[in-house]
C-alpha cells in the first residue's frame, strides 16, 4: 500500500506517517525543511517501509506540481492521498494585509485542489483509493479572530465535497477530517493543559480507523472536538 502526505515533518501529518508506516504503508512525503524531511524518513523507514521524499512548498502551485510529478515516478500505485499541509494565521479579515489571505488560500486550498486533482484522475483510473482533506471546525463556522482561515478552510470542505461527488462512482473514498483545537505548532507556548487538546495522534488513530472500514463505507466527515475547550 503507498501513501501520499503533505506537510508531513510535524503536528498532525507527522502522526499520520507515522501511523501509516507502522501500518506498512511505503510513504510519499514533502514539506519545506530539508532537514525534518531527512529525519522523518529515517524514522519512518525503521519500520520497513519505502519512503520517498522531497522538499516542496505547497503554496506555490510549481511546488505542487513537481511533488506530483515525483510521487508519480516514485509510486506504482496511489492508496492513499493525505491533503494536511495548511497554514493559521490570526487576524481580522477586514485589517489584514492581502497577502495573508493569498498565503492561505495557496496553502489551505490551492495545494489540495491541484494535488487531489492529480491524483483523483490516478485513483478514478485504478477505480481505487482513497483521499483524506484535513480541514477544520472553522470549515463549519467562523472562528474568532480566523477569518481567512475560515474562509479558506470552508473552501476546502468545499472541494472534498465535490472530490467526493466526482470520484464516487469510480469506487474512491474522499474524506474531510474536521478537528478542533489540535496540540500542534500552532499552540506552541500555550499555557493550557495538554488534556483541552485535540492531540494530533487522534486524528491520526481515526484516519487508520476509516482505512479499516468495508469497501461499501465511506466517513464523508469526522469532527474531532476537545472535550472541555470551545473550539
Amino acid at each position: 500500500m503507498n501513501a501520499i502526505i503533505t506537510g508531513a515533518t510535524k503536528g498532525i501529518g507527522k502522526a499520520i506517517a507515522l501511523k501509516l508506516a507502522k501500518k506498512g504503508y511505503n510513504l510519499a512525503i514533502c514539506a519545506r525543511t530539508k532537514t525534518d524531511l531527512i529525519a522523518l524518513t529515517d524514522e519512518l523507514q525503521k519500520y520497513g517501509v519505502k519512503v520517498y521524499s522531497m522538499v516542496a512548498d505547497c503554496s506555490v502551485k510549481e511546488e505542487v506540481l513537481a511533488f506530483c510529478n515525483f510521487v508519480r515516478a516514485s509510486l506504482p500505485n496511489i492508496d492513499v492521498l493525505v491533503n494536511n499541509a495548511g497554514v493559521f494565521l490570526p487576524g481580522s479579515l477586514l485589517d489584514e494585509a492581502d497577502e495573508t489571505f493569498e498565503l492561505q488560500q495557496s496553502l489551505n486550498v490551492n495545494s489540495a485542489y491541484y494535488l487531489g486533482k492529480y491524483v483523483g484522475k490516478i485513483m478514478r483510473t485504478q477505480k481505487k483509493g482513497h483521499i483524506f482533506n484535513i480541514c477544520s471546525v472553522a470549515s463549519m463556522m467562523v472562528i474568532e479572530n480566523a477569518g481567512t482561515y475560515s474562509v479558506t478552510k470552508a473552501a476546502m470542505l468545499s472541494l472534498n465535497n465535490v472530490l467526493r461527488a466526482e470520484l464516487a462512482p469510480y469506487n474512491v473514498k474522499v474524506t474531510a477530517i474536521l478537528p478542533g483545537s489540535t496540540l500542534t505548532a500552532s499552540w506552541e507556548g500555550t499555557n493550557l493543559p495538554q488534556d483541552q487538546f485535540v492531540q494530533p495522534e487522534d486524528v491520526a488513530n481515526s484516519l487508520s480507523a476509516i482505512l479499516d472500514l468495508s469497501s461499501g463505507a465511506n466517513v464523508d466527515e469526522l469532527i474531532l472536538k476537545p472535550l472541555n475547550f470551545k473550539i
